[in-house]
């Protein structure tokens, strides 16, 4: 029996109807504290449900979750980042100049991606952010000034859609935002983007759910977890072609009492209009 096989009986063992309860309770405390960063836990159906249940926080708007992107994430890529870069240089070269980059962070992309590839000339990089990590964003710009001049944030995500951009990018961001499901995003949107670059996304075979998930510094937030065809489908319905896909298995999410909820390794999309 391999290590992976053993985890597994364990897990499953402990996910069962004597022992379940015990667990529910020992990983429902160990979600709120320190050593939860990074977990999940709970089964709702609304963010607002969620966030009733979860402690009072500022979610993804405080200032000291931008200090990993600030300092490693700009300056780094990772291997889940590497089809996003192939398809986003291959956009550059058939001329688009324009990117709409919802939950970009600091503009993380921007700085870590043009160091393998040449980004075009006159080219726009709007980021969407909550204030805290939007204002981060542009004291770092205009320290990096002139190589950051086409880099912009704002805070804003129903005026962003305006924009015209050619090319969205959401790597691990979608899910945290409420009613921002990309079918409806593109409906809203006033012109649609040619290219539609996703990344790091739960999806799985079964039902939507909602979740909550230990974002560090005190701090949670609801997860949005989705049918992968359902997904898929609402996009495709827009216009759009499914051209790449690819997993991320640097991320996954496992739901403590609900096993069959889990997602062993979260998705890429890639699809042009």
């Amino acid at each position: 029996m391999t290590y992976s096989s053993a985890s597994q009986v364990v897990r499953q063992l402990l996910e069962g109807p004597v022992t379940r309860p015990a667990l529910l309770h020992w990983r429902r405390q160990q979600f709120l504290s320190e050593a939860g960063f990074g977990s999940y836990f709970g089964m709702f159906r609304t963010f607002a449900q969620a966030r009733a249940w979860l402690p009072a926080s500022p979610e993804f708007d405080h200032a000291a979750l931008a200090a990993e992107y600030a300092d490693v994430r700009t300056k780094k890529v990772f291997a889940y980042d590497y089809p996003v870069m192939w398809w986003l240089d291959r956009a550059f070269r058939e001329g688009a100049t324009s990117v709409l980059d919802i939950g970009g962070s600091v503009g993380v992309h921007f700085y870590a991606y043009r160091r393998y590839f040449e980004m075009p000339r006159g080219l726009s990089w709007h980021v969407v952010e909550v204030p805290a990590i939007a204002a981060i964003g542009r004291e770092m710009a205009a320290l990096a000034e002139p190589e950051a001049g086409g880099l912009s944030f704002a805070a804003d995500l129903e005026r962003a859609l305006d924009g015209g951009d050619e090319i969205w990018i959401a790597a691990g961001s979608l899910q945290y935002l409420e009613n921002a499901r990309p079918g409806d995003l593109l409906r809203r949107c006033g012109v649609r983007p040619r290219h539609v670059l996703l990344n790091k996304l739960p999806l799985h075979d079964g039902e939507d759910y909602v979740t909550a998930q230990n974002i560090s510094a005190n701090c949670f937030a609801p997860v949005q977890v989705y049918n992968r065809r359902r997904f898929i489908e609402e996009i495709e319905a827009r216009g759009y072609s499914l051209r790449d896909q690819w997993q991320v298995l640097e991320r996954s999410l496992y739901l403590p009492g609900f096993p069959e909820h889990c997602v062993p390794a979260f998705s890429g999309l890639y699809f042009v209009r």
